[in-house]
């Protein structure tokens, strides 16, 4: 190969890795991305894997201390298990991701802003038959992967959105609202630009409802 690009006008010598002279083996995306620029003089800007395209859904029970000390630690601690059982349940059933338990609430991820929507609702309806209200913020935007977590500014949206709902209330973001534009499931009340503390800019903020 090198005595090729030596030998060759206009010729270059890529070493790529594992795979010799079959392109098809190793790194075929650097294989590729050289390919490319030798033929065209440009290469494909980086794509980073670790961030995706999802809907970020958290939740919070509302009145958490108070419920401590009306019920005592121990009825507590049950309830926070009958409601971690039901939240990954809930999650499972439409398809979604759960992140983690944040200790009085969830947050989760979906692949569509419908099916996040729908399983906020089921959530609020079903946590509500063992008396816990909670609170819900969805949005959708492209978040980082770490591991086992997420994060990035998207997930920090969400959760500012979830800081202003009340109890049993759904928040989104415009995002979300025109992601499930068609559906005839839920509509979307208009609650005006918001200011998210430490985000930049107003947001659009809608509640959504059956």
């Amino acid at each position: 190969g090198r005595h090729l690009a030596d030998t060759l006008a206009n010729a270059s010598y890529v070493d790529c890795g594992a795979g010799g002279h079959l392109f098809w083996v190793g790194d075929t995306g650097q294989s590729l991305s050289e390919i490319r620029n030798f033929l065209t003089g440009t290469k494909p800007a980086s794509v980073d894997e670790n961030r995706v395209l999802s809907t970020v859904v958290m939740t919070d029970i509302a009145g958490s201390t108070e419920t401590v000390e009306r019920l005592g630690d121990a009825v507590w601690r049950d309830l926070l298990d009958r409601h971690d059982q039901i939240s990954a349940e809930v999650v499972a059933l439409h398809r979604g991701r759960l992140i983690k338990q944040t200790g009085d609430g969830i947050v989760a991820t979906f692949d569509g802003s419908g099916r996040a929507v729908e399983s906020a609702q089921q959530l609020i309806e079903t946590l509500a038959t063992i008396g816990l209200g909670i609170r819900v913020g969805i949005h959708a935007g492209e978040i980082e992967l770490r591991g086992g977590d997420i994060g990035g500014l998207n997930v920090h949206i969400a959760a500012r959105v979830m800081s202003l709902a009340g109890v049993g209330e759904i928040l989104v973001t415009r995002p979300v609202v025109d992601l499930m534009v068609g559906s005839a499931d839920f509509r979307f009340e208009d609650r005006g630009r918001q200011t998210l503390r430490g985000i930049p800019g107003d947001w659009e903020v809608f509640r959504a409802q059956r």
